[in-house]
């Protein structure tokens, strides 16, 4: 335990990995925590968004450290953290960003599509979670960070995998806590709201009519801070969570989601 001062937030010395890291929310977080003193590794499905990723990294100038590893994947994800420790060092902090979604609904999804989004989004995080704790107990620290969703708590139409992964995600989170905090290793987890990012763009432009996109005026409407988050919104949580300053804080899920989950909407 270490007494708060200004250098609590540092993560100089720190190495920390960011899966599915090459762009979007995994891309702002590992900047934050390069811009934080970290070393950066992170790792994508296969070598073009890995190669794409170390140019991004590039041109904001980090120096980054790129892998090829499926996730879903035990023995490529073993492998890669084997690598890593060898080339850049143990892993002090992981986060589980490496995510995807099908909007179908329920009762036109295939079992093979609902198993490959819990595969990814609840599989993974288990998988890789189990890759890096026996080190991180070694070391007697470590720091895990799940990004979980509003869909952690809330259903919605045709999102019933995502949702249900990322509601299992939320509970595993709170189990490694519970397992592995007498190891002093905390694992806690991002709840991110609607986040403005090329993705969903076209939700958030202007009809012809100068009016704003339906789905627009929904988030708005249900948002008391009345706007989209932006990745920069995560960074501060990002590195509260994944620095000293939060080594009490263990099993939370913070969402960052300008209150939506606390209100209950305007009335009609």
């Amino acid at each position: 335990m270490t007494s708060f001062n200004r250098n609590s937030f540092s993560l100089e010395g720190k190495v920390a990995l960011i899966t599915g890291g090459s762009y979007g929310i995994g891309f702002a977080i590992a900047s934050a925590y390069a811009e934080y003193g970290a070393e950066i590794c992170f790792n994508d499905i296969n070598q073009e968004l890995v190669d794409k990723g170390l140019a991004a990294y590039k041109e904001a100038g980090i120096e980054a450290h790129g892998y090829v590893a499926d996730v879903t994947d035990e023995e490529q994800v073993k492998n890669m953290v084997q690598t890593i420790e060898e080339e850049v060092g143990t892993i002090d902090i992981l986060v589980n960003n490496a995510g995807i979604i099908k909007r179908i609904p329920m009762i036109e999804m295939t079992v093979e599509q609902w198993r490959s989004v819990i595969d990814v989004d609840l599989n993974a995080p288990f998988i890789v979670s189990k890759a890096v704790i026996p080190r991180m107990m070694e070391k007697g620290q470590g720091k895990i960070i799940n990004i979980c969703s509003m869909m952690s708590e809330l259903g919605r139409e045709t999102v019933s995998a995502y949702a249900a992964a990322k509601g299992g995600l939320k509970m595993l989170t709170r189990n490694i806590c519970s397992e592995y905090g007498s190891a002093n290793i905390q694992c806690n987890a991002i709840g991110p709201g609607y986040i403005a990012t090329p993705q969903t763009a076209p939700l958030r432009e202007r009809q012809a009519d100068g009016s704003r996109h339906p789905f627009d005026q929904f988030i708005i409407a249900k948002t008391p801070a009345a706007r989209w988050g932006t990745t920069d919104d995560l960074k501060g949580p990002a590195v509260f969570l994944a620095s000293s300053a939060s080594d009490f804080v263990n099993g939370h899920i913070l969402y960052v989601d300008g209150g939506i989950l606390a209100y209950i909407g305007k009335q009609p």
